[in-house]
């Protein structure tokens, strides 16, 4: 049997940190990207990675941003709303000694709501079953979060339909066990559709 630390673990697949765990704390609807999925999307996401700023909304464990650093991002800014997510992430990142990894304590649609500046890949991964994507989605469409060209990475219940704007175009899309994931790209603006 598997003790709770060990359950409450995720591993960073490659790079700088490759191998290294990153403990997350228990807390209800966290449930981190497998390690097969994680592979699959840096595997799309590789070797445009590097030099990159990406934003990990809904962070939770931090799997996704701190993989991107580990990898080579410029910058990582990770966004959660609860307590003691951040608080991890703030022992995971003093852990790894890396100041390319910002994290911010906030309501994920709150935040987006504000001053925006422009991220290179955006990892969008909420809680399930909480209607939380199509407002993300607008708001990082509409608000200035996305570069030109920007990778937005998608995670959402198995069968959930995600209406991307017309000005994004679906790369990748799979299914692993209950988990639908999916990666697209800004092609331009609302005027260039």
């Amino acid at each position: 049997m598997k003790s709770r630390r060990a359950a409450n673990q995720v591993r960073i697949i490659a790079g700088t940190w490759g191998g290294r765990r990153l403990s997350f704390e228990p807390v209800p609807g966290l449930r981190p990207t497998p390690d097969r999925v994680r592979e699959t999307l840096f595997n799309w996401l590789s070797p445009g990675i590097r030099g990159t700023r990406c934003l990990d909304l809904y962070a939770g464990s931090g799997a996704l941003g701190i993989e991107a650093a580990s990898r080579g991002a410029r910058e990582v800014v990770l966004v959660d709303s609860d307590s003691r997510v951040v608080a991890a992430l703030h022992q995971q990142v003093e852990k790894l000694a890396a100041p390319q990894i910002h994290i911010v304590k906030a309501d994920v649609l709150h935040w987006l709501a504000g001053q925006a500046s422009a991220f290179d890949i955006v990892f969008l991964d909420p809680p399930f079953r909480m209607q939380l994507l199509p407002d993300c989605v607008r708001q990082l469409e509409h608000h200035g979060w996305l570069a030109d060209r920007a990778l937005v990475y998608i995670e959402a219940e198995q069968g959930l339909e995600v209406e991307l704007p017309n000005t994004w175009e679906l790369l990748r899309s799979k299914t692993a066990g209950q988990v639908g994931y999916h990666l697209a790209r800004r092609c331009g603006t609302a005027g260039d559709a």
